[in-house]
């Protein structure tokens, strides 16, 4: 990992960091407590394979916003995943603390992208598996 660029409270990422995401899709850190020394901000980009999906998960504590920059997502979310909301590029998304969902790229041939930012510089820390059969 190539040390971020830093002068007084700015600190420029070339390019995210590559981590295992809790949620199972490939995540590219740009900024986190870790990378840049935020406080209480997160932003990363996730790439979802084609015909890939995340592990159902909860984000515990913290709200996330995502812009699609490419391709089309179905995420399944609430009690047993039975709401479901497609976004497509140049659209955004909010999911609310502790909402259950999953994300599921709808190509089978192209990769979705994502930039997502969220209110947890540790965000990592607080993603809960969940199971939809527990609440069905």
């Amino acid at each position: 990992m190539t040390k971020p660029k830093q002068a007084k409270g700015v600190v420029a990422v070339r390019t995210g960091v590559a981590i295992d995401a809790k949620q199972q899709l490939p995540y590219f850190v740009g900024v986190s407590e870790k990378m840049t020394g935020a406080q209480s901000l997160s932003m990363q980009l996730v790439v979802i394979p084609p015909g890939g999906c995340a592990a159902p998960h909860i984000h515990q504590g913290y709200e996330t916003a995502i812009y699609v920059l490419q391709g089309r997502v179905e995420t399944t979310y609430g009690s047993g995943l039975q709401q479901t909301v497609t976004s497509e590029a140049g659209e955004f998304l909010y999911i609310a603390a502790d909402v259950p969902h999953q994300a599921r790229n709808l190509s089978d041939t192209e990769e979705a992208i994502g930039l997502v930012a969220r209110n947890d510089a540790n965000e990592q820390e607080h993603v809960i598996p969940y199971n939809p059969a527990d609440d069905t």
